[in-house]
């Protein structure tokens, strides 16, 4: 029995010591990267991610955890931006970085198929690598642009099963670039590290969400108003089909969403048809039928054909109109209003009055978008009107020349408190027909984002 249990002894060890030094050669020779930590079990149906705005510039932005060890970074929130980009040459520090050989399968879907080569080569870093692919990346405020590094890292996001915040989830080979850091130093609120694009592009943040996780191809975004609140994005199907509801606290707000057609353009913007604007219901201008504006908000769809509209971003404070929209649409609100009312405007505005002599508040707005069905994004209260400074009201629309990128584009205080809901599996974009104040609700307390979350 002896010597059969010494030979079990020995050759246990054996194989100990041939495991370990494979393991140890293995480590010599290949540089295995550290592993991350686990990933959450369960397999999430609904993403959220918390969205603050700035009090100085009125765009909002969002902490993204990123790295490893996972950090929050900062930053702005692009609604039709490509994909996701921060400055990487100074204090970006994890073990899972990678930079994809130029060529390799990351760079063909992020569709960019020329080399960067980093000015800096005598030492490798985040950012400056050879033989990489390069990506473009663009401020969204000032419109600089800059060569930088197609990288991947891991990224992680809370997952929820309803109004509140559950585990968070990871993303283990996110793509983003690393682009040069003048980039953030003009334009965008203090501390901003980047942008964090949402827009119809391959690498986008809800195209490679939808991707990792087998979510439907779909995100909803509730903005709010005041900086000391969370708005929330959720990106998935907001409709629980376990219970044939809604998965969060405001089913009344949600079957009040009306839909018209989504259309992509060429750069991945999102644009919905508009064909005209009322004021109090009345007809100020239908817009098929002004050829200046035609001209400025046309754009070629999938198929080629032309067609026009009015962009949704949030990377304009305000809503910006094409020149003859804005005359066209400030006679009539003025008309409206009381004599002796009107002030000197405030910039950026073109309309202001005295706030004392409007206490009757101004008259609403809708964008048409199916007159026959009445479908409309009607604006008005705070959506509409703008506390420049005290005493001071402003219509919160901007004039945008003769030359505007879209005859209408809705900016984030026209966004803001509404839930909209971009369903890109069906091209459709949804609103919620009045401000969920109006139910007495706001963005913030949709959604219950102060809960103590659990780190993958």
């Amino acid at each position: 029995m002896a010597p059969i249990l010494h030979f079990f002894v020995i050759s246990l060890s054996c194989s100990f010591l041939f495991v370990l030094s494979q393991d140890s050669q293995q480590s010599l020779y290949h540089n295995p990267r550290p592993r991350p930590p686990p990933i959450s079990p369960s397999k999430p149906n609904l993403l959220v991610l918390p969205i603050q705005q700035d009090a100085s510039t009125g765009l909002h932005w969002a902490n993204i955890h990123k790295r490893t060890p996972l950090v929050q970074v900062p930053l702005l929130l692009d609604l039709n931006g490509k994909h996701l980009w921060v400055t990487c040459s100074q204090h970006y520090s994890s073990s899972t970085y990678q930079a994809p050989v130029c060529h390799s399968t990351q760079c063909s879907r992020a569709n960019t198929h020329q080399c960067f080569t980093c000015s800096d080569s005598t030492t490798s870093r985040p950012g400056c690598h050879n033989n990489t692919c390069s990506l473009m990346s663009t401020n969204p405020i000032t419109q600089q642009i800059g060569l930088g590094e197609l990288a991947q890292d891991v990224l992680a996001i809370h997952s929820t099963h309803g109004s509140n915040l559950g585990p968070m989830v990871r993303v283990p080979e996110f793509l983003f670039s690393c682009a040069p850091s003048f980039l953030v130093q003009k334009g965008l609120p203090n501390n901003i590290q980047g942008v964090v694009g949402l827009g119809h592009a391959p690498i986008s943040l809800p195209n490679q969400l939808s991707s990792h996780f087998g979510l439907k191809r779909q995100f909803t975004m509730c903005l709010s108003r005041y900086p000391t609140s969370n708005g929330a994005i959720l990106f998935g199907d907001i409709y629980d089909p376990n219970n044939n509801n809604y998965m969060h606290n405001s089913l009344d707000v949600f079957h009040d969403m009306v839909y018209t057609p989504l259309t992509i353009s060429h750069q991945g913007e999102y644009f919905m048809q508009i064909s005209g604007i009322r004021v109090n219901k009345h007809t100020v201008v239908p817009i098929n039928k002004n050829p200046s504006v035609l001209s400025s908000s046309s754009y070629h769809d999938d198929q080629g054909g032309e067609v026009w509209g009015a962009m949704i971003t949030t990377t304009n404070p305000y809503t910006v109109l094409h020149h003859s929209l804005f005359e066209a649409v400030t006679q009539v609100i003025t008309s409206y209003m009381p004599k002796q009312s009107r002030v000197n405007a405030v910039g950026p505005f073109g309309l202001c009055f005295d706030s004392r002599k409007i206490s009757a508040g101004a008259p609403s707005v809708d964008f048409v978008m199916d007159i026959k069905n009445n479908v409309v994004w009607r604006i008005s209260g705070e959506n509409l009107m703008v506390q420049a400074k005290n005493g001071v009201s402003c219509l919160g629309f901007v004039d945008g020349g003769m030359h505007t990128r879209a005859g209408i584009a809705l900016g984030a205080r026209q966004l803001e408190e509404n839930m909209v809901v971009f369903d890109l599996a069906k091209s459709r974009v949804g609103f919620s027909s009045n401000s969920v104040k109006s139910r007495g609700k706001t963005c913030a307390n949709l959604f219950d984002l102060n809960n103590p979350h659990q780190d993958p």
